[in-house]
């Protein structure tokens, strides 16, 4: 009886009703859009990372946590010296910077040789290898974003490069070019941000890692998988702070439109809670009465939360490539409880103030 009353209640003003629904749904799809945005960015990261091959990388002891941001002060002649080390097989030095010219984009320069080494070689989907200081490659995920087709020309750094080829996703950047180019570029000759090295043996990286540290005291030697293990949203300098803020706004937004639906409600159907009293409802019962409608509210813009974040995701993933969104049974969960605490809080006054009502003033109430 009584959930036959709610669904009346909440059919009979399909506008509001569909405005709670919708503020339900957006919080969702804020919290679970940033939330998978954020760590799918870090996820594809590491992937990329993991995929150019080496086990080791040798870092500048204060560097940044993000590659790119750190710039290039580690001598290109130290690779030689590496490579001298008992179980090392390859050794790649890397510059890296960030574009942002449509977009943040990782940019590695390269010595071919030495990074296909490491690596296993590119899979070239059109084009050539890198010839000339003047040319770039992209993998195929850039390309699909810009448009971009070998033999045309691109605008990086301020500079124009020509296509030389697009290889397959997954080698640690979007964007390559040779090293010395980008060395010139940022003013760093004969520097790297960092040295990609390959062992021969991947059981024996802890004791080639040992041999390293003593050949290099001054440097950052870090694991592959001790450093993807790294890529985190706590280990990125402030971005748990923007996805706690983006969950506040995300919150604020439920909490608000549920406070004022169920208040605005809770007025116009003064006259029907003063019937529900004179008949024998308890106080107890019309704050049931009030949360079972705004669970039932919010249960129906929690699905149609998930279901548009899915929807978003896929629009994303064709107007923007380059930016993967990952959506977690956990974070759809806890986006899910967020929403309904929210909602449940929004709707706390309205449910006391009905429940204090005085019947007969109520059922005379205009």
């Amino acid at each position: 009886m009584v959930n036959r009353l709610i669904v009346a209640n909440l059919v009979a003003r399909p506008m509001r009703t569909m405005l709670s629904v919708t503020a339900v749904a957006v919080e969702m799809v804020l919290i679970i859009l940033v939330v998978g945005l954020t760590h799918g960015i870090l996820q594809e990261t590491a992937r990329r990372t993991a995929g150019v091959g080496a086990q080791i990388m040798v870092l500048p002891q204060t560097t940044s946590f993000v590659m790119g941001m750190s710039g290039t002060p580690l001598p290109t002649q130290l690779a030689d010296r590496i490579a001298e080390v008992s179980g090392v097989q390859a050794v790649a030095p890397v510059a890296t910077q960030v574009s942002s010219n449509g977009g943040v984009t990782m940019i590695y320069g390269i010595d071919p040789k030495r990074f296909d080494a490491v690596s296993g070689g590119f899979r070239f989907l059109q084009g050539r290898g890198l010839q000339a200081p003047d040319e770039v490659l992209v993998d195929d995920i850039h390309a699909r974003a810009h448009k971009l087709r070998a033999g045309q020309t691109v605008e990086l750094l301020n500079h124009t490069f020509r296509l030389a080829g697009i290889v397959e996703h997954g080698k640690g950047a979007r964007i390559f070019m040779k090293i010395d180019a980008l060395q010139d570029l940022l003013g760093a000759p004969g520097k790297a941000s960092v040295f990609f090295v390959k062992v021969v043996n991947p059981q024996q990286t802890a004791q080639v890692l040992e041999e390293l540290r003593r050949l290099l005291p001054n440097y950052q030697l870090r694991d592959m998988a001790e450093y993807l293990s790294l890529m985190t949203a706590s280990n990125v300098p402030g971005l748990n702070n923007f996805i706690t803020v983006m969950i506040a706004l995300a919150v604020s937004i439920g909490l608000l439109v549920i406070f004022i639906t169920m208040y605005s409600t809770i007025v116009e159907r003064t006259r029907e809670i003063g019937i529900l009293k004179s008949m024998g409802a308890s106080n107890r019962y019309i704050v049931s009465v009030v949360l079972r409608e705004t669970a039932l509210l919010t249960a129906v813009g929690i699905g149609a939360g998930i279901g548009l974040s899915f929807l978003l995701r896929r629009l994303t993933g064709v107007v923007f490539p380059t930016l993967p969104i990952l959506i977690t049974p956990g974070w759809m969960l806890r986006a899910g409880l967020i929403a309904l605490a929210a909602s449940f809080i929004g709707s706390v006054y309205p449910a006391f103030r009905a429940s204090k009502l005085d019947a007969i003033e109520a059922i005379a109430y205009e």
